[in-house]
């Protein structure tokens, strides 16, 4: 019995060649990505979707928290770890956590401060007048930045404040451009006080920039009010004790300066500062030196190459003669850093006041003119001369003032070099009377050289203590 097909009829139709032709390309296709992909795995041109990143993106956060606390444990600044350029390689210290977090969190007006603030304080940990005032170009840009992004913010603006106020005395700023400064500063804390009148760090930058003004009794009435508002704050304290130190009361200033070195006791420029205090104003080198041996151990446990120290250190035994110990611990700043023209003006100095005259010549001129590695014996280095400054004078007129002049003979005359140096001295500093007296004396020098004499026994510089006899 013949079956009937129900439902839908199957279709037998033929199927065109065409259609056949293009799903052989399809397949073609299909197998040849499929080879590429393989071997691009293969070479390590791809990666597959399903391995683990080999670096996890981190949160802008963890970067800020890591930045407090290298600024805790005093790395604020590795030397060693500078590049050019945005990037970051490498995280040692609290700046470089600071810019690793703004690439990720760009308008964080917060973190802009943040580190202004940390590159102003790195400023303590470097030695030239190039150096810090690059570093306080820096951090005014970072200040500039946070304003920019929060123009009503208290903290960001008595930063900025913070940031011009130390910028305005590098003494690579213009004379006429440093009182410019401090009026901007004071304007800006001003304005960061009108916005939130209990701000911590308003009050004491506002205290720091009256004292630079020369305006002490408000300094000190808002310094004591910062300290006040907030006892725990290592600014209010390190403020406060600079306040107390320009006005002369050194003892008070340490106890400041100790506070404020109890709640960062890893910012070893605070325990320099207390050292300072011990040596000029207390009167109490063996004090300063506890702490200038503190400020080293600090560093040198931290694997921080700082040379301030050892400088302090050296300045020290200088004043209590002990010349030997002087040199030893200006010889190991040099060690840590042998480019720094400062540390060879200061060894050249020590090995003056040593009587070591000849010893002396070599370094002084890599301070001042600067010297190329054959000239610098004991550091193996070039070394670019300072300019002229208020901190740089008394290399200057120690050099070409009296240790030329002295050290000249009608055979071996000095003085060529000598005579346009102190021109340049006496042009800056015309109203020095102590300077200007160094000059004349040094001058009078090279005229008896020149009229026939043999130079007299140089006239010392203040604390200097001088024999005709050159020794060491």
């Amino acid at each position: 019995m013949q079956r009937e097909l129900i439902g839908k009829r199957p279709n037998f139709r033929p199927e065109r060649k065409g259609a056949s032709f293009f799903r052989v390309l399809i397949w073609i296709g299909l197998i040849l990505a499929t080879l590429w992909v393989f071997l691009s795995l293969q070479r390590g041109q791809m990666i597959s979707p399903l391995e683990p990143t080999p670096t996890p993106t981190r949160m802008a956060e963890s970067y800020f928290l890591e930045a407090q606390a290298y600024f805790n444990a005093g790395k604020l600044d590795d030397p060693s770890n500078d590049t050019p350029g945005p990037e970051v390689p490498l995280i040692n210290d609290a700046i470089d956590a600071y810019k690793a977090a703004l690439q990720g969190d760009p308008t964080n007006a917060q973190a802009w401060a943040d580190l202004a603030r940390i590159q102003v304080y790195s400023t303590n940990m470097l030695q030239t007048d190039t150096a810090k005032f690059r570093r306080l170009e820096e951090a005014l840009n970072s200040a500039n930045r946070a304003v920019e992004l929060a123009p009503d913010d208290s903290r960001v603006h008595s930063i900025r404040a913070f940031v011009l106020d130390w910028y305005a005395y590098n003494p690579l700023v213009p004379n006429e451009q440093t009182s410019e400064l401090l009026s901007e500063a004071e304007l800006e804390a001003s304005r960061a006080i009108q916005l939130d009148p209990d701000n911590t760090l308003a009050l004491a930058f506002y205290a720091e920039i009256l004292a630079d003004q020369s305006k002490w009794l408000q300094a000190e009435k808002y310094a004591a009010q910062a300290v006040e508002k907030d006892p725990d704050s290592m600014d209010a304290h390190r403020v406060y004790a600079y306040v107390l130190e320009t006005l002369g009361q050194y003892k008070a200033a340490i106890e400041q300066y100790q506070k404020a070195a109890d709640i960062a006791p890893n910012q070893t420029f605070l325990y320099v500062r207390i050292g300072v205090n011990y040596r000029e104003g207390i009167k109490n080198p063996d004090r300063a030196l506890e702490y200038f041996d503190q400020a080293a151990r600090i560093n040198s446990q931290l694997g921080i190459e700082n040379p301030l120290p050892y400088i302090e250190i050296a300045r020290t035994y200088t004043q209590l003669g002990q010349f030997f110990a002087a040199s030893r611990n200006a010889e190991k700043a040099l060690q840590l850093d042998n480019q720094n023209a400062h540390t060879y003006g200061q060894l050249g100095i020590i090995f003056r006041r040593a009587r070591n005259y000849e010893g002396a010549m070599p370094l002084l001129k890599c301070a001042v003119s600067g010297c190329s590695v054959e000239e610098n014996e004991m550091g193996k280095m070039a070394v670019e001369g300072l300019p002229l400054s208020s901190l740089t004078v008394a290399y200057y007129y120690v050099e070409y003032g009296t240790n030329l002049a002295f050290l000249s003979r009608p055979n071996e005359n000095y003085c060529p070099e000598a005579l346009p140096i102190l021109r340049q001295v006496r042009q800056a500093y015309p109203n020095d009377t102590s300077l200007m007296d160094i000059v004349a004396d040094s001058e009078g020098i090279c005229r008896r050289l020149q009229g026939g004499s043999q130079p007299a026994t140089p006239t010392p510089e203040p604390g200097m203590e001088v024999t005709s006899t050159p020794s060491m």
